[in-house]
């Protein structure tokens, strides 16, 4: 009943003889390409992230193939993924990859000392990484040990990877069951170096990152895009130290976090919230705007020539977890609220286009701000991850400038927001798709969508809402929000649509 009545309020809005927003989506002036990696997935060894949640062996009852179970890779299949990053995070400075390759059974058991203290069976290692993504079709991101590991291991890495030689580390990953190199799109020295990964300072790294360079090779044509791990929150030291290297620096990593409260001893629950939590965590989410502007002007004056990239790896939100759950296992659920948080940040990097090239949301499944949630057999897909397809044609589109006049605030208390968010694409399809944010909690807007230079017939699409804040899907109720269709005709070449309250649209405009 509940899509009915949405459908109802887009074709009724076509009607409106006024509108509150009006976005005008400028054709003629086409930007950069949005890269398809912009949707990139994280995948750590961190509680059921991997191993429950998409590994379960090959001898398991659960449906698989060759250890990962189908409907949770099915269902990331028609998210289209299109990169993953492993094995982490700050599992990445403790993770020695000699401890998974050979026979699973004969493999190392080690303390996971990040995540939890369990024990780590090192079942999934590189070749049953690369399985996941060929299965998957994906891009591999693949995170280097720096701080406990040293150049040589990494180099060896890269070789056993990637070398077509008959060296001894090539042969052994032939005996190991690949003949045939693995593709290593993306390598990273170490992760949060000012953190977990050694807390170091910005020039230290730096250096020890100029070092490490010298020493990952492979074949021509083979090298993997090397990313530095750079800075999070506020801080530009880290883009400014990197930025300034002149080789052997593809992108420059960067993390930020949503938290409701700003406060990480507390902060704030995933469900069950009030609407000051609402209202701060769309504010606090919406600073990756200004952090991405300040480290980009940063690059802007050490690499005009844009030849590095600013990859968000880390981000999402970040709640209290779940009672009732191990605290390092970072299980959190996922509600209407984390959709548009979502939407709200791929809106940003769109308009960031050039410089963000990757982004990583933390991460893939059971893990913080997930897309799909499991217990056992079950598997569900939050809020998060029906965003994530709505925005499937912005891959490898080209940005489309969208101006917003007129628009409303959504204020409480002493927090204002803007009330709408606007981005727009000419996707490969040659479609222009339009996606469209209602921050407010409480109220609909009527918002006009003009294309310059031509006349819109219609807007169809799909539209993403719920009557609660916190409106989530459970086990029980798998189903309690998803998308629904929408459609508007236009008057007079322009598509007037109301924009229910909290909700994330996105559409192709014709």
């Amino acid at each position: 009943m509940f899509k009915k009545t949405i459908l109802a309020l887009g074709i009724a809005a076509s009607g409106a003889a006024f509108a509150q927003v009006s976005v005008t989506i400028d054709t003629a002036k086409p930007g950069p390409v949005i890269n398809k990696n912009i949707y990139g997935q994280f995948a750590e060894h961190l509680g059921a992230g991997i191993y429950e949640g998409m590994w379960v062996g090959p001898d398991s009852k659960i449906p698989n193939t060759r250890g990962w179970r189908n409907d949770v890779i099915g269902a990331l299949k028609d998210m289209h993924v299109p990169l993953v990053r492993w094995p982490g995070g700050c599992f990445a400075d403790e993770y020695h990859w000699r401890d998974g390759i050979g026979p699973r059974d004969k493999r190392p058991v080690k303390v996971n000392t990040n995540w939890g203290g369990v024990e780590e069976s090192n079942a999934v290692g590189t070749h049953e990484f690369f399985d996941l993504a060929e299965q998957l079709g994906a891009e591999v991101y693949v995170n280097g040990n720096l701080g406990t590991g040293s150049n040589q291991e990494m180099a060896e890495w890269i070789e056993y990877m990637t070398s077509d030689s008959k060296s001894t580390l090539a042969e052994l990953r032939r005996k190991n069951g690949r003949d045939k190199p693995w593709k290593v799109d993306y390598f990273a020295i170490g992760n949060e170096a000012w953190g977990c990964g050694g807390e170091m300072s910005p020039e230290h790294y730096t250096q020890l990152y100029k070092t490490a360079t010298v020493f990952l090779k492979a074949p021509p044509g083979s090298r993997p895009k090397l990313i530095a791990s750079g800075g999070n929150d506020s801080s530009t030291a880290w883009t400014d130290a990197l930025s300034k290297l002149k080789s052997n620096v593809d992108g420059i990593s960067y993390h930020y976090y949503t938290l409701p409260t700003g406060v990480w001893e507390k902060k704030g629950a995933a469900t069950g919230f009030q609407e000051n939590e609402w209202i701060s965590t769309i504010k606090n989410t919406l600073v990756m705007d200004a952090s991405i502007r300040k480290n980009v002007a940063v690059m802007d004056k050490n690499d005009p020539q844009k030849k590095i990239g600013f990859y968000v790896d880390e981000w999402g939100t970040w709640y209290d977890v779940e009672p009732g759950t191990n605290a390092g296992f970072l299980f959190q659920q996922n509600s209407l609220r984390d959709a548009v948080v979502a939407a709200l940040n791929f809106n940003i990097f769109h308009d960031h286009a050039d410089r963000v090239r990757m982004t990583n949301i933390a991460q893939m499944v059971n893990v913080l701000q997930a897309m799909i949630l499991t217990d056992k057999d079950k598997m569900l897909l939050t809020p998060t991850y029906h965003a994530y397809k709505m925005y499937v044609p912005f891959q490898d589109a080209t940005y489309l400038p969208a101006k917003i006049s007129n628009n409303g605030k959504y204020t409480l208390g002493s927090t204002t927001v803007p009330q709408v968010s606007a981005s727009a694409a000419r996707a490969k399809d040659g479609k222009v798709y339009v996606a469209l944010v209602n921050t407010n909690p409480n109220k609909a807007v009527d918002v006009t969508v003009n294309l310059s230079g031509a006349k819109a017939g219609k807007l169809t699409g799909q539209v993403l809402t719920a009557q609660a804040m916190d409106a989530h899907n459970t086990f029980a109720h798998p189903e309690a929000v998803k998308p629904a269709p929408f459609s508007a005709a236009a008057s007079g070449g322009k598509v007037v649509v109301k924009l229910p309250a909290k909700s994330v649209l996105v559409g192709a405009v014709e």
